[in-house]
């Protein structure tokens, strides 16, 4: 098993959901993020966010997820997050999303299914149009305030 699907089983064993966990640095300092989400979308609260840091935290002593210091960080990807691979797609159905596609094309509406790679989505006002996962540069949800 890979970290990543260890880390699911872990966060999935507390009713919740893995949306995503990367490395990313900041100001220089390293970053292993671990997003979680509730799987009725009911948010995520701070104490859950600490259950989980307190279940992961001896997996990554055996198996760290860099090698060097790092600072682990748990929480939700918030109600606008980028959307990086299919299984945030497929969370994110009945979300408005925004699309930045090859040739610079850029897509915004109500995602409605995904099949298979292909994304359906709904612009307000138009008929609903499918846009391969192959041709996303950068997506993200949005929320109008």
């Amino acid at each position: 098993m890979s970290l990543e699907s260890d880390i699911k089983s872990i966060v999935e064993s507390v009713g919740l959901s893995l949306y995503d966990a990367i490395i990313t640095s900041e100001h220089g300092e390293t970053i292993y993020r671990v997003s979680i989400k509730d799987k009725e979308n009911k948010g995520v609260s701070m104490e859950k966010c600490v259950n989980v840091t307190h279940l992961i935290s001896p997996l990554l002593d055996v198996t760290p997820p860099v090698s060097g210091d790092y600072r682990l960080e748990v929480g939700s990807p918030g109600i606008e997050r980028k959307l990086t691979k299919l299984d945030n797609f497929v969370n994110s159905i009945g979300e408005k999303v925004s699309i930045l596609a090859k040739g610079k094309e850029k897509f915004r509406g109500v995602l409605v299914d995904v099949k298979g790679e292909d994304l359906y989505l709904q612009p307000e006002d138009e008929e609903v149009i499918v846009v391969p996962l192959s041709n996303v540069v950068k997506a993200s949800t949005y929320f109008e305030w």
